[in-house]
């Protein structure tokens, strides 16, 4: 590493694709860390660089398994530990935040927990993208810098240059994030209304406003096993849509969500790659964020604004 930056940037395991991305973007070698995994399933981080008195980004998205968290943990006690000025965790996709208040009895809140969890490890700052809900950056009592997929997923959008372009909401939930997105570009936004059979499971589903003969765009801010988006998507088909896309901050895509994809009414669903994305699915489009954290990033180090760089 350059000894004129003060900072540097290490990642676990999951999230080097992404943080190798970061660095590059930033002009910069990604920090010498080492995991070690002992055949129990437990493992030991080490910093095989010294780190005292350097700023520490520390990039790992905490996507299942609970390794990437427990991971991203250890980093935190180590750096601590190493005399790091400053620790700043960078995490793209901010795991366990659908569960951020109880919506029934005797129920844990898991953002809150791992909130702590963070806090109490030693970070100073959090740079993370597109909370579930945007109320966990209250959770922590250190600075938090909440990025928007918008910044990439938007041109993108106009790139396509669609006429009667409609945006959709898969649910009721998600419609602050659509109407943004429909407000930024001018043009109708539509609602579809669902109700649970439980869990990951859509018993039925509504459509509130016109998509006949309308390019359509599903908002979202992550996709999971692709259930909501997809029967979203066939509906309005069925309701004379001229074609059907979607874009989502986090790829998820767990379980028969490839094959649900595949096979639904879409033509492309885009994603950003905050989460790694494995399987094979042509539609499946993902765009890096590396650029616009690697800018985050900069301008944390420099004591500048990141307001400026938010489209919407």
């Amino acid at each position: 590493m350059s000894q004129k930056n003060s900072y540097l940037v290490f990642s676990g395991t999951s999230t080097r694709y992404l943080a190798e991305k970061i660095c590059a973007s930033l002009g910069c070698d990604l920090g010498n860390l080492v995991i070690t995994k002992f055949s129990d399933g437990e493992f030991a981080v080490s910093y095989e660089e010294s780190i005292r008195g350097r700023d520490v980004f520390l990039v790992q998205s905490t996507f299942p398994n609970s390794d990437n968290l427990m991971e991203l943990l250890l980093m935190i006690d180590a750096a601590k530990r190493a005399s790091a000025r400053s620790i700043i965790a960078v995490i793209p996709y901010f795991g366990w935040a659908r569960q951020d208040r109880k919506d029934k009895p005797r129920v844990s809140i898991g953002a809150k927990l791992v909130a702590d969890l963070l806090s109490v490890a030693g970070i100073d700052r959090l740079i993370t993208m597109d909370l579930h809900a945007d109320q966990i950056q209250g959770f922590f009592n250190v600075p938090v810098d909440h990025l928007y997929a918008s910044g990439v997923i938007m041109p993108y959008l106009q790139s396509l240059q669609l006429e009667d372009l409609v945006i959709a909401s898969p649910d009721v939930g998600g419609s602050k994030r659509a109407n943004t997105y429909a407000k930024y570009l001018g043009v109708p936004l539509v609602l579809c209304n669902k109700t649970r059979a439980r869990a990951n499971v859509v018993q039925s589903m509504q459509i509130i406003g016109d998509v006949k003969d309308k390019n359509v765009i599903i908002i979202d801010d992550m996709v999971d096993t692709a259930g909501t988006i997809t029967k979203a998507a066939d509906i309005m088909r069925e309701a004379g849509a001229k074609s059907i896309r979607a874009c989502a901050s986090h790829c998820v895509m767990s379980g028969p969500a490839s094959e649900r994809v595949q096979d639904s009414a879409l033509e492309e669903i885009v994603f950003t790659d905050s989460i790694p994305y494995t399987n094979r699915c042509s539609k499946v489009k993902q765009l890096s964020v590396a650029d616009m954290f690697a800018e985050t990033i900069r301008r944390v180090e420099n004591n500048e604004s990141i307001s400026s760089q938010y489209l919407i």
